[in-house]
C-alpha cells in the first residue's frame, strides 16, 4: 500500500457526523451517518498526487486527520493510505516519489511478538511474571504479557474500577479520602481520572502506539481515536474499557488481584557477573504482599517483577530505597490548575469556525522561557472538562484535570506548571521527617545531607519538596480538601482574591480563595507571573483578570527514576523490570501502554530464551 500525506480539504468539505449521545456506550463507524471521511474527495486528491486515474484507486483509508486554523480558511488534513487495482504497478509509482517525503511506502504496524512460551508453560510457579500495579502501563504490560503466553500475576494496592470511582466520588462530594483507592490508586491508574488523551511525542518505529489504540477500540472505545491527531477517551467510556481489557487478560491466563500491597522486595545473590561493576550482584526471588482487606501478609514467589507503579507511589518507592534499589532523582514541574471559558479558548484559536461540530472544543499548548531562568508550560489541557481533587495522602491537597468524551463542560483547564530541578529540593531535617515520619525522615536526612556534600541529590528529595507543597496547599485551603485558589488578575497584581468574577471553578470539594504565593516557590510565582501576560498575546483572553488559579499541581512526572538498562531490568537487582511513569518511562497513557509493552517483551525474551532484537 501506498501512505500519501497533506491531503488538504476545506473544513466545509467534510461531512458533519449524526451521533449517539455523546458519552452513550461504544459505537462504529456503522452507527454513523454519514461515514465520517470524505472520500470520494480524498480519492480525487490522492489520484492528482500521483498522477493517476482516480479508477486505478482499489481502497482508500484514513489513517489520520488533524485541523490546520494557522489561516483564516481551516483545512482539515489528512494522512491515507491505499491501495491500487494493479497492486504490481505500486512499485514503480513509490519508486517515481522516492525524493517525495509525502508519498511513501505504508509501514507494516502489526505488532510483531518477539517469543511465545509454550504449551505447558510454566513448569515453576514462579516463572509466571507478577506486574505491580494496573495503570495504563501495567494494564498492557500485563496484557502483552498475557498474549505471548506467560500468564501474569497483577498485583494492584487499590480497588477495581467502579467501586474505584465511588471512593473518589467520595473525597469529592464528601471530602472524605481513601488512601487506597483514589484519583491515584485502583484499576486504570491516574490514566483512568484525566482526558483519556492519547497520543505522544515518542519515538515509536514499531508502532507499538498504534496497538495500544488498537486494544483500546477492540475493548471498546471510540474506533475514531485510530485517525484522530490528538485523540481521546474521557473517563467515562474508559471505566467499561479498562474492565474489558482486565477481561481479555483473565480469559489468556492472567490473574488480577485486587487490594494487594507489596510491601518488601525479596532478594537472593545472583551469579557473579550478573550486575555492573560496582553494585551487588542480586536478583528477585520473590515479594511479601499485604492483602489489604484482611491485613494479612504473605510472599510470593516470582522472578521476574514489573514495577508498574505510576508516579504517586511514594511508600512504594521508599521501599524501594531501602531494598537498595538504584534509584535517581530527576526533574519534573509544580504549578497550579488555570480555568478559563471554554468559548474563550475556541473562539481565540478557531476563530468564526469556533463551535463547529467536528473541530469540538479547542486545545492549546503553551510554552515560556522565563527571566529567572524557568520554562513555564501548560500542561495535561482538558478542553471542556473539570479540575479534580487527585490527593492520594491525608492532608494534602492535589490537583489535577479531566474531561469526559463530551468534553462538553463549561471550562478549559490545564496545568500552568513551572520545570525544577534536584537542586531546588529541601535538604533541612525538619522538612523531611515532617514528609516521612520521625524515624525514616530523619535517617533519609542524614543521607540527603551526606549525598549533597558530594554534589549528589538524594532519590527521595523529590518526594520531599511535593510533599511539602501539598499539605501547605492543605493548609491554606483551610485543611477540609478545599484547594487554594486565586483569580489571574489578583495574582499578577500581587493581592488576594476575595470573590469570584465570571469563571466559576470546577474543583471539587470546593476552592478558598487567597493567595497562592503562600503556597507556590517564588520563583514559581516570578515565572508564572512573566508566562501569563506572554500567553494573553498567544491566545486572547487567556490571562484574563477572572481566570481561575487552583493549587497544587504537583504531579506532573515521577520525581526519580528507577533507572533500567537495555534490557529493561534494573541496574542492579536482576529481574526487576522498571517501567511506565512511575519508574520515569513514560509521560501520559500512551507513552505508559507503549512502556509496558516493551517491558513485556523483554520478559518474554528471557524467559522463553529468545534473543534481543537487532
Amino acid at each position: 500500500m501506498i501512505r500519501i500525506s497533506e491531503l488538504k480539504l476545506p473544513l466545509t468539505a467534510l461531512p458533519v457526523e449524526t451521533r449517539r449521545a455523546a458519552d452513550a456506550p461504544a459505537e462504529t463507524d456503522a452507527d454513523r451517518s454519514p461515514t465520517p471521511h470524505p472520500i470520494a474527495a480524498l480519492r480525487a486528491l490522492a489520484a492528482q498526487a500521483l498522477g493517476i486515474a482516480e479508477g486505478q484507486i482499489a481502497e482508500l483509508q484514513v489513517f489520520k486527520r488533524s485541523f490546520d486554523a494557522r489561516k483564516a480558511e481551516l483545512l482539515a488534513v489528512f494522512i491515507c493510505d491505499l491501495s491500487l487495482t494493479e497492486p504490481a504497478q505500486e512499485a514503480g509509482l513509490l519508486a517515481k516519489f522516492d525524493k517525495n517525503p509525502h508519498i511513501q511506502r505504508t509501514p507494516d504496524m502489526s505488532w510483531q511478538a518477539p517469543a511465545h512460551a509454550p504449551a505447558g508453560w510454566p513448569a515453576d510457579p514462579a516463572e509466571r511474571p507478577v506486574v505491580v500495579g494496573f495503570g495504563p502501563c501495567g494494564i498492557f504490560a500485563a496484557l502483552a504479557l498475557a498474549q505471548l503466553g506467560l500468564k501474569p500475576i497483577v498485583l494492584e494496592r487499590g480497588r477495581p474500577v467502579r467501586q474505584r470511582t465511588k471512593d473518589t466520588w467520595g473525597l469529592w462530594r464528601k471530602k472524605v479520602l481513601t488512601p487506597e483507592s483514589n484519583v491515584q490508586y485502583g484499576e486504570g491508574g491516574a490514566g483512568l481520572f484525566s482526558d483519556g488523551k492519547l497520543y505522544s511525542q515518542i519515538k515509536d518505529p514499531r508502532f507499538l502506539g498504534r496497538k495500544v489504540m488498537q486494544e483500546f477500540v477492540d475493548a471498546g472505545a471510540p474506533p475514531e481515536i485510530l485517525y484522530m491527531a490528538h485523540p481521546h477517551i474521557g473517563t467515562f467510556k474508559l471505566v467499561k474499557v479498562v474492565e474489558a481489557m482486565r477481561e481479555k487478560i483473565i480469559e489468556l491466563g492472567g490473574e488480577i488481584r485486587f487490594e494487594q500491597r507489596v510491601t518488601e522486595l525479596l532478594l537472593e545473590p545472583a551469579p557473579t557477573g550478573a550486575a555492573p561493576a560496582g553494585f551487588p550482584p542480586q536478583r528477585v526471588r520473590g515479594l511479601k504482599v499485604q492483602d489489604l482487606a484482611s491485613g494479612e501478609v504473605h510472599e510470593l514467589a516470582a522472578r521476574r517483577v514489573v514495577l508498574a507503579l505510576g508516579h504517586s507511589s511514594r511508600d512504594t518507592f521508599a521501599m524501594l530505597h531501602d531494598a537498595g534499589v538504584f534509584l535517581e532523582p530527576k526533574p519534573f514541574s509544580i504549578g497550579v490548575r488555570i480555568e478559563h471559558p471554554q468559548s474563550v479558548i475556541d473562539q481565540s484559536l478557531w476563530g468564526r469556525h469556533a463551535g463547529h461540530p467536528l473541530l469540538g472544543a479547542a486545545a492549546y499548548k503553551l510554552v515560556h522561557h522565563a527571566d529567572n531562568g524557568r520554562a513555564v508550560y501548560s500542561f495535561c489541557m482538558c478542553p471542556g472538562g473539570t479540575v479534580v481533587a487527585a490527593t492520594s495522602e491525608p492532608e494534602r491537597v492535589v490537583t489535577n484535570g479531566m474531561s469526559q468524551y463530551s468534553r462538553a463542560e463549561r471550562n478549559a483547564n490545564a496545568g500552568l506548571v513551572v520545570a525544577i530541578d534536584p537542586s531546588d529540593y529541601p535538604l533541612d531535617a525538619a522538612t523531611w521527617i515532617a514528609a516521612f515520619g520521625a524515624a525514616d525522615g530523619a535517617r533519609y536526612a542524614a543521607e540527603a545531607q551526606a549525598l549533597q556534600a558530594k554534589g549528589q541529590t538524594h532519590a527521595l528529595a523529590g518526594v520531599v519538596f511535593q510533599r511539602q507543597l501539598e499539605s501547605r496547599a492543605f493548609e491554606v485551603g483551610g485543611r477540609d480538601y478545599q484547594a487554594p485558589g486565586q483569580l489571574v488578575g489578583d495574582f499578577l497584581a500581587g493581592q488576594p482574591s476575595q470573590q469570584f468574577g465570571a469563571v466559576q471553578p470546577s474543583y471539587k470539594p470546593g476552592v478558598k480563595l487567597g493567595d497562592l504565593s503562600q503556597v507556590l516557590p517564588v520563583f514559581a510565582v516570578a515565572a508564572m507571573r512573566e508566562a501569563l501576560p506572554v500567553f494573553g498575546r498567544k491566545i486572547r483572553g487567556y490571562d484574563m483578570a477572572d481566570a481561575v488559579m487552583t493549587g497544587v499541581e504537583t504531579r506532573t512526572s515521577s520525581p526519580l527514576r528507577i533507572t533500567r538498562g537495555e534490557d529493561c531490568q534494573s541496574l542492579n537487582i536482576g529481574g526487576l523490570y522498571p517501567a511506565g511513569e512511575g519508574a520515569g518511562y513514560a509521560g501520559g497513557i500512551l507513552s505508559a501502554g507503549v512502556d509496558g509493552i516493551k517491558v513485556a517483551e523483554a520478559i518474554a525474551r528471557a524467559a522463553v530464551g529468545t534473543p534481543e532484537p537487532a
